[in-house]
């Protein structure tokens, strides 16, 4: 058995139980269409074990094995929007901070034809 990193057990609460609820949601999609784990597994490629692992919520389990869930299960767009900058409201308030506060109109370059 592998050994829990240090990432795994300072695990915040909020993301433990978004992780639980992933979980949860994973082996809803599986069984909502009648797949058994063996089958899933073999078409993830993965063994029974790891995707026994994913549906128990273990947040040791590989981001690659996550996606590969998806994409056998045909959820495999839901990642892309995981953390798109579409949907980052901080982020899009960090910036507006930093925006200026005033617009300038840029100099006029300065013309040698002056009459």
């Amino acid at each position: 058995m592998a050994k829990a990193s240090r990432s795994t057990k300072a695990l915040p609460a909020p993301a433990a139980k978004a992780i639980e609820v992933f979980a949860q949601d994973i082996a809803t999609a599986r069984k909502r269409r009648r797949t058994p784990q063996r089958l899933l597994a073999q078409r993830m490629m993965v063994s029974l074990d790891t995707l026994q692992r994913l549906e128990r919520g273990d947040a040791g389990v590989s981001l690659g094995v996550v996606a590969t869930a998806l994409w056998a299960l045909g959820l495999i767009d839901r990642l892309a929007a995981l953390a798109s900058p579409d949907q980052d409201t901080v982020g899009k308030g960090e910036e507006l901070k930093r925006l200026p506060k005033q617009a300038r109109m840029p100099r006029a370059p300065k013309s040698d034809l002056d009459f």
